[in-house]
């Protein structure tokens, strides 16, 4: 596979999970009460709290592996199946609680909606797969798609909707099922090759 189709399949995959437009209805419900300056602040604190922990866990995820003896095809078949939970609960929708006071852009924004276990799982086996650089660029390029969905989010919003959203939620959460039974069938068809 050449290194277009490795980042493409890096950036869909990262794109799904992360899922800005999916988040957008929560995201409006969240800062409902907020100005817009206020709310594209809250969104740029989101975005940079969920980039920098991305980044510290593809820096040293690979380091935390080998420090459990832990190898890449048993962090695919455990990540394929967290996954899959995580695309079953998508499918049945999203519940956050917040209450009064609580920095949003931080908790729950920036984590564990735009970057929450899935997305940490789904990094961490795509380094394995296509290498660091790859997976890198991938991240850049998601967070800046990112930041552009939530800057222009009253306008997107307003045209996709409320049950747009939600559509584009759900199927988003088909694709990452069919990723996640993927990462399941390499790391299992890779237990059986080192058995044999």
């Amino acid at each position: 596979m050449n290194f277009t189709n490795e980042l493409l399949q890096s950036i869909l995959a990262l794109f799904i999970i992360i899922d800005p437009l999916g988040n957008l209805p929560i995201f409006m419900g969240l800062t409902e009460g907020l100005s817009t300056k206020a709310r594209r602040n809250t969104y740029v604190e989101a975005i940079l709290v969920a980039f920098f922990l991305l980044l510290l866990f593809t820096l040293a995820g690979t380091g935390i592996l080998s420090l459990f003896m832990i190898s890449l095809d048993d962090f695919k078949v455990a990540g394929g199946i967290l996954l899959l939970v995580i695309s079953l609960f998508m499918l049945r929708g999203r519940f956050v609680e917040v209450n009064d006071g609580d920095d949003i852009g931080a908790v729950p924004l920036g984590c564990p909606l735009l970057v929450g276990p899935g997305a940490i799982t789904t990094t961490m086996v795509l380094i394995g797969m296509y290498g660091m650089k790859t997976v890198l660029i991938a991240i850049v390029i998601n967070f800046l798609v990112c930041g552009l969905v939530l800057y222009w989010s009253d306008i997107i919003y307003e045209k996709l909707g409320k049950t747009g959203s939600q559509i584009i939620a759900k199927v988003m959460a088909i694709i990452l099922a069919a990723i996640a039974v993927k990462f399941i069938r390499e790391g299992i068809v890779s237990f059986f090759r080192l058995a044999g």
